[in-house]
C-alpha cells in the first residue's frame, strides 16, 4: 500500500475517535457539573479538562476566563481550534473523500453524512439545546463508522491502518479521561480525610465516568458491588474484555501493526509489545501506589511515542 494512502486512512480513523471521545469527556464534565459544588470546583473541573486536552494556550488566546460555555463551544464548533469536534469531523471526512476508491460507499457515505448532518445541527441550535442529546448524536456516529467498516470492508490493509488509528486515538482518549478526576480533584487518586458528601460527588463523578465509556452495566457485572474508583481504574486500565480499556486497545494495536509490519518497523512493533506486557502484568494496588496521574502520564508519552513510530514506519512524513 502506498503511505500516502496508510496516513489517510490512519487519520480519518483516528479523527474521528477523537471526534467522539472528546464528546464523552465534555459530557463527563457536563454531567458533573450539574453536582451541588463550589464555583471554584466546577471552574476546576473545566480547566482540567482543557489541560488535559493540552488546549489553554489556545483556549486563553481566544477567551478571557473559563466558562462551561465557552470551553463547550471551543471544543466543538471552533473551526480555529485543530482538536474541536468540527475540526475532527472535517478533517475525517476530508481524509476519507481522499481515499475514496480505498474505501467502500457505505464508508465514504457515513463518512460524508455525518460532516453535512453536524453542520445541520450546529446551524440548528441542537448542541445548545441540549448538548447531552448532542453528545450522545456524536458517539452515535462514530459506532455506526465502525460498524460500517467492520461490516463492509474486506480486512486487508487499508482495514488495517483504520484499526490501527481507531485503537491509538482511543487508548490516547482513555487515558486522557481518567485524568480528568486527577486534575478536577487537584489532588492525587486518592484524597485523604474526604468528607462523606465529597464521598457522594465522587460517586456520581465516577458514575459519569463509567457511563461515558459505555462501562456502567459492564462494571456492575463485572464487579456486582458498590462503585469504587480503584475497580473503576482497574476496569478501564487492565481489563482485557473492556472494550475500552487501555490494555484492549493495545492488543488490538499490536495485532494490526504486526499484521502490516515491515523491515523497518521492528522497533514499533517491540515498544508495542513492551508496553502491552506492562499492561497485561500490571496490577492496579502497584498502579495506584505510585499515583495514577503518574501512571497515566506516562502511559500518554510512551503512546505518542509509539504514533511517532508509526508515522516514521509506515506512513508519509514523522
Amino acid at each position: 500500500m502506498l503511505s500516502r494512502t496508510a496516513d489517510h486512512l490512519f487519520w480519518m480513523a483516528r479523527y474521528t475517535e477523537r471526534a467522539e471521545n472528546t464528546a464523552r469527556m465534555l459530557d463527563v464534565n457536563y454531567q458533573t457539573a450539574l453536582l451541588p459544588q463550589s464555583s471554584e470546583a466546577a471552574e476546576q473541573g473545566w480547566r482540567g479538562l482543557l489541560s488535559i486536552s493540552e488546549l489553554t494556550h489556545d483556549f486563553k488566546r481566544k477567551h478571557d476566563r473559563i466558562t462551561p460555555a465557552a470551553v463547550m463551544e471551543f471544543m466543538v464548533s471552533d473551526e480555529s481550534n485543530p482538536s474541536s469536534i468540527h475540526s475532527c469531523l472535517r478533517a475525517a471526512r476530508e481524509n476519507a473523500r481522499a481515499v475514496r476508491g480505498a474505501l467502500t460507499t457505505e464508508v465514504w457515505e457515513t463518512a460524508n453524512t455525518t460532516w453535512l448532518e453536524f453542520k445541520r445541527l450546529l446551524a440548528s441550535g441542537a448542541f445548545q439545546r441540549d448538548p447531552g442529546e448532542f453528545f450522545e448524536w456524536v458517539k452515535f456516529r462514530s459506532h455506526l463508522s465502525r460498524g460500517v467498516t467492520l461490516g463492509t470492508m474486506l480486512q486487508d490493509e487499508a482495514f488495517h491502518f483504520l484499526r490501527i488509528g481507531t485503537f491509538l486515538e482511543r487508548a490516547d482518549n482513555t487515558a486522557r479521561l481518567l485524568d480528568v478526576k486527577y486534575h478536577a480533584a487537584n489532588s492525587e487518586f486518592f484524597g485523604a480525610g474526604q468528607q462523606r458528601d465529597q464521598l457522594e460527588v465522587d460517586f456520581y463523578h465516577w458514575s459519569a465516568v463509567l457511563r461515558s465509556v459505555s462501562g456502567f452495566e459492564v462494571y456492575r457485572k463485572v464487579y456486582r458491588n458498590v462503585i469504587r474508583p480503584e475497580k473503576v481504574a482497574e476496569l478501564l486500565i487492565l481489563r482485557p474484555d473492556m472494550p475500552r480499556s487501555l490494555l484492549a486497545c493495545l492488543n488490538e494495536l499490536c495485532a494490526n501493526l504486526g499484521t502490516v509490519g515491515n523491515e523497518q518497523s521492528h522497533e514499533t512493533l517491540r515498544r508495542c509489545g513492551r508496553l502491552r506486557s506492562d499492561l497485561q502484568y500490571g496490577r492496579i494496588d502497584e498502579i495506584l501506589a505510585t499515583g495514577l496521574h503518574a501512571f497515566l502520564t506516562q502511559f500518554l508519552d510512551r503512546v505518542n511515542d509509539l504514533g511517532r513510530g508509526i508515522s516514521r514506519d509506515f506512513l508519509v512524513a514523522a
